[in-house]
């Protein structure tokens, strides 16, 4: 697992369950190499403008990312998991939508 990569794992849900959906790698973070990760819904009406960002088949990564569908990569959709809580991984974004989703994600906590 790196960062970049689109994984698969359970997930925690606003009502409590889990449940088995796409996230972003952004970090490995110290000091056991845990992963804070992002989620990935297909539900775009979720979106936060100027905050999200919309991943869909007109962009140049979205093959490579092994998502099916237009999907909404969810900044305030954080979670940090071991690597042993990924299923696996099913792709991976560019290093270029990768580190805008770091800078807008690091903007939002320092302003």
């Amino acid at each position: 697992m790196k960062e970049v990569d689109v994984i698969l794992a359970l997930l925690p849900q606003a009502n409590g369950t889990m449940k088995r959906r796409p996230a972003i790698v952004l970090r490995e973070m110290p000091p056991f190499k845990d992963f804070l990760i992002c989620g990935v819904i297909s539900q775009l009406y979720h979106e936060v403008e100027n905050f999200d960002e919309l991943i869909a088949p007109s962009n140049a990564d979205f093959v490579s990312s092994g998502l099916k569908t237009e999907s909404l990569i969810r900044l305030g959709f954080l979670t940090v998991l071991s690597r042993k809580d990924i299923i696996g991984s099913i792709g991976s974004v560019s290093a270029e939508r990768h580190r805008r989703l770091l800078e807008k994600l690091s903007r939002y906590l320092t302003d």
